[in-house]
């Protein structure tokens, strides 16, 4: 994990984080989640701090308080963040794509072409 940053509130990017290390396998599925303290001394933050993003994504279901021994990431979680962001990803880059496609007269086939072609480029670039 890396630093937090000044833009959003600190509890939002604690949550963040750790959904993100949900849904890139990063935490599995039963296993357990930092804790408070852990997370605080990380990002040399205050405790109710690192608190309140658990608790956000306890509050989501992504994770489940297991009495005494701490948070863990809940059964399912990495499936529906990644419906979630699935669904994100749909309304910021997709519905936005295809409107402007609309606007420069590119239809879906050639829309198709050109996705393909910008990623085959790009596949030859990382090799």
């Amino acid at each position: 994990m890396a630093g937090l940053d000044e833009g959003a509130p600190l509890f939002v990017q604690v949550a963040d984080r750790l959904a993100g290390e949900i849904a890139d396998g990063g935490l599995a599925e039963g296993e357990r989640a930092p804790s408070t303290n852990e997370l605080a001394a990380f990002y040399r933050i205050n405790p109710a701090t690192a608190a309140k993003g658990i608790n956000m994504l306890a509050d989501d279901g992504l994770l489940e308080k297991r009495r005494g021994i701490g948070m863990f990431v809940a059964a399912g979680a990495r499936q529906r963040l990644l419906a979630r962001r699935r669904a994100e990803f749909t309304q910021r880059y997709i519905a936005p794509l295809l409107t402007e496609a609309v606007r420069l007269g590119i239809d879906s086939e050639e829309l198709f072409a050109l996705i393909k072609k910008t990623g085959d480029e790009r596949e030859g670039v990382s090799r």
